[in-house]
């Protein structure tokens, strides 16, 4: 099934993000991941690959086997940094091959110690032009409530992500973020400019002080002082901050679905477990969202 199809048929949304193994690690250790994912219903899966482009075939093959094995759909994550014309034309045949239809279509981040090879790509744009000229994929893109790090200001950021749109997009995953408000500031900014396809709120539990540290300094994110205050309380108590991290997230995502967005996005960073609890903690209201989602459609007779 198309992503874009699932947003027509429920809200909200949820999903999980998985990433392979290093190369020295055997694959398996990810599918352990999935085993456990499965349980907690997600609508979809999403894998993702290492900086520059690196385990590509990896991202191929496990996202072929979530799908065709344990028959949830999954999201492949596609960058274009490095990449030519021809190398993701080969991928997204791959793809189709294997029946996997959505993909996240990323400029991608240049991989350590730089790059002299050829690419056909200069912004995610050029590649979700390129991916919907090819064949029929439900295409995602990233969105950065508090602009990418690279960007100017968050105005023009928003007009990069509206070219996405034009160019074929369907839908949109965020960036993490800790500041809810953030977010509902920034799609009030996107409905003024037109941008109302589906989005999916990016949240990462943190569960250690040098994840968030190395979190926040690649992607800008800012940290509300009820978020520092935890990370200063319990950084030496790792019991107590992983506790207080799935707390954290946990009320990030029910503020975020008492407020109606889309979906939820959750980063795993491999540790279904983590996922388990959250899940745990929202099942009553993940049912009263639905509930009262299929009563409105029911009330304009599209349900």
């Amino acid at each position: 099934m198309f992503i874009r199809d699932i947003f027509s048929k429920k809200n909200p949304v949820i999903s999980f993000e998985v990433f392979p193994p290093k190369r020295e690690f055997p694959i398996d250790v990810v599918y352990d991941t999935v085993e456990e994912l499965r349980d907690l219903d997600p609508d979809f899966i999403s894998v993702t690959y290492g900086a520059g482009g690196s385990s590509k075939d990896r991202t191929i093959e496990i996202a072929s086997e979530i799908k065709n094995k344990y028959g949830i759909e999954t999201l492949a994550h596609l960058t274009c940094y490095t990449s030519t014309r021809g190398e993701t034309e080969f991928i997204l045949k791959e793809l189709k091959r294997n029946n996997v239809d959505n993909v996240l279509a990323l400029r991608g981040d240049p991989p350590i110690g730089g790059f002299n090879g050829k690419s056909d790509y200069k912004y995610a744009k050029d590649l979700v032009s390129h991916i919907k000229a090819f064949d029929d994929f439900s295409i995602g893109v990233a969105a950065y409530p508090e602009g990418h790090i690279e960007c100017d200001s968050l105005d023009k950021d928003i007009e990069y992500l509206k070219e996405k749109m034009c160019c074929g997009a369907d839908f949109m995953i965020t960036q993490l973020f800790f500041d809810n408000e953030k977010l509902y500031m920034y799609m009030d900014r996107l409905a003024k400019k037109g941008i109302d396809a589906p989005i999916m709120a990016g949240i990462m539990p943190v569960l250690n002080k040098n994840q968030i540290q190395k979190m926040v300094s690649l992607s800008g994110a800012s940290l509300p002082r009820k978020f520092i205050r935890i990370l200063e309380k319990y950084e030496h108590k790792p019991k107590a901050l992983r506790e207080a991290g799935i707390a954290y997230a946990t009320e990030q995502i029910i503020d975020l679905l008492s407020w109606g967005v889309d979906g939820i996005h959750l980063y795993t960073m491999n540790k279904p477990k983590v996922a388990s609890e959250i899940m745990k903690n929202l099942s009553e209201v993940r049912d009263a969202v639905t509930e009262e989602k299929y009563m409105e459609l029911d009330d304009k007779g599209a349900y």
